[in-house]
């Protein structure tokens, strides 16, 4: 095969059907190819709008290659921020005296609900250097492909909803409750990109009527699972911000938001005192 004629043709093929990365595009998934029929079938399968991630089988994600199955939650960018906030303070809960969990970050319990891929829980434990990492999903898909990733950091993963999912012996343990729940509005899931819409599964995008009932729900149960000091962090957008902060309030956490106008990114943390 000639690998520069069929390059370009590739990234000819992608150009056409609009992939504005083309040529970063087209690099992947010439390496991904073992032949020219299976690069063939991957670049009509990208040509006709599945995501890159689901393409290939993983994304790049905090500098680690996340299995990402089809019909998977692909792990966003900007949620690198998140993964970032999540870690400073596990490095903050790993400075308190140990007690009878032992020293240093892998005492750090870390769930990670709505895990999708487990991309967040896996990025953090990493980041710490180790971690008790629990992780959980209602949607079978993303369970199995969480435990292809968790597995590598030693973690456990159940399927269920929510907190309904984790064993009983967390309920006041977490230090940090990782959760990339939905906060699309319903109304507002039409004006996502194709490739989320029709790729994507539809209960990891919609939010409900003001893109914030996922968010209610888990902040109404997460005083009971954390650890005292310990903490939710989730996504939001900006425009909601606001009313994200004043729902994790009202349920007994401290609120702080956090933003990042390069990654377009806003986080909020809730913080259990007591």
């Amino acid at each position: 095969m000639n690998r520069q004629a069929t390059r370009d043709q590739v990234v000819t093929a992608l150009r056409a059907a609009g992939c504005v990365f083309a040529e970063d595009e087209a690099r992947l998934l010439l390496a991904a190819a073992r032949d020219e029929a299976e690069l063939g079938d991957l670049v009509r399968r990208r040509a006709g709008g599945e995501p890159l991630e689901h393409v290939l089988g993983w994304a790049e994600f905090c500098g680690l290659r996340i299995a990402v199955d089809h019909g998977v939650f692909v792990p966003r960018r900007r949620s690198e921020f998140l993964v970032r906030q999540a870690v400073r303070a596990g490095r903050r809960l790993a400075e308190r005296p140990a007690g009878p969990r032992g020293a240093g970050p892998a005492w750090v319990v870390i769930a990670d609900v709505c895990c999708g891929s487990g991309a967040l829980g896996v990025a953090a434990a990493a980041a710490l250097g180790g971690a008790e990492l629990h992780a959980a999903d209602l949607d079978p898909a993303a369970v199995a492909c969480a435990r292809r990733n968790v597995r590598v950091a030693g973690g456990q993963v159940y399927a269920g909803d929510l907190y309904q999912a984790l064993p009983a012996g967390l309920r006041g343990r977490v230090d940090i409750l990782l959760a990339q729940v939905p906060y699309v509005p319903t109304a507002e899931i039409d004006l996502l990109p194709a490739e989320a819409r029709q790729h994507e599964p539809k209960m990891a995008l919609d939010g409900g009527t003001d893109g914030l009932d996922l968010l209610r729900r888990l902040a109404s149960g997460a005083v009971d699972w954390l650890a005292p000091g310990g903490r939710l962090l989730t996504e939001t957008s900006e425009r909601q911000a606001g009313l994200a902060a004043d729902i994790v309030r009202a349920n007994g956490l401290t609120a702080r938001l956090t933003r990042s106008e390069p990654m377009d990114a806003t986080v909020i943390a809730g913080t259990r005192v007591r």
